[in-house]
């Protein structure tokens, strides 16, 4: 689990790929500092798991559903990405809670700059539009983000973020430009919520058998 509060940017080194996955290897001296192996590191918003590593690095293997629903299907050498330690109990949780596990991807479509912040546009596909809210949390290439605005036009649903001059320099968000792709986590609640609203309706009609490992066996009062 992590915050959504990135810790360093780091840059790709080596990719291997096999049929079904890939194997990278990833700078970040500061991200590897109390590393073991088995550790999570999120890399632009996916929770990796380190096989190896050194002072100045990590390996992480990517399977083949990780590389279909993210960006890493375009990882290469020299790409920069966002690193991220997972949370430690009893931190401060400076971001929002973040899974590492991203719904997919989303593409810039606008970006607008103003004197000491710049907006970034993104588009929604129609399954992730219903968990975005104006003033909700959302994690963009991990970066724990609030949404500033949402829209559903004809054309398709989009988000906004407001982002401010650290965020712009520490993180990867400040090189993208309109058309770039990037991944996206919608907030857990609202997942959660999501799932438990697709069967309202049939726990409503349908009789629903409580299993008998749950019911009472103590006495009646």
């Amino acid at each position: 689990m992590f915050t959504g509060i990135i810790e360093e940017r780091g840059t790709i080194t080596r990719v291997e790929r096999t049929d079904d996955a890939a194997r990278l290897s990833v700078r970040g001296p500061l991200v590897v500092e109390g590393v073991t192996h088995g550790d999570s590191i999120s890399v632009s918003g996916v929770c990796l798991t380190v096989v190896e590593f050194d002072a100045e690095g990590f390996t992480a293997d990517v399977m083949a559903q990780t590389l279909a629903m993210s960006t890493l299907d375009g990882a290469a050498e020299g790409l920069a990405v966002n690193l991220e330690r997972a949370a430690k109990v009893g931190d401060r949780l400076g971001g929002h809670i973040v899974q590492g596990h991203i719904d997919g991807t989303a593409q810039v479509l606008e970006i607008r700059p103003g004197d000491a912040w710049r907006v970034i546009r993104f588009s929604l596909d129609a399954s992730h539009a219903p968990l975005v809210v104006d003033k909700g949390s959302i994690a963009v290439d991990g970066v724990s983000l609030t949404v500033s605005a949402v829209g559903d036009e004809p054309g398709g649903s989009w988000f906004e973020v407001s982002l401010i001059p650290e965020t712009l320099t520490a993180t990867t968000l400040g090189d993208r430009v309109v058309g770039d792709r990037v991944n996206i986590e919608t907030d857990i609640l609202a997942r959660q919520v999501e799932r438990m609203l697709r069967f309202a309706g049939r726990l409503g009609t349908e009789s629903v058998e409580i299993p008998s490992s749950i019911h009472s066996t103590g006495g009646t009062a």
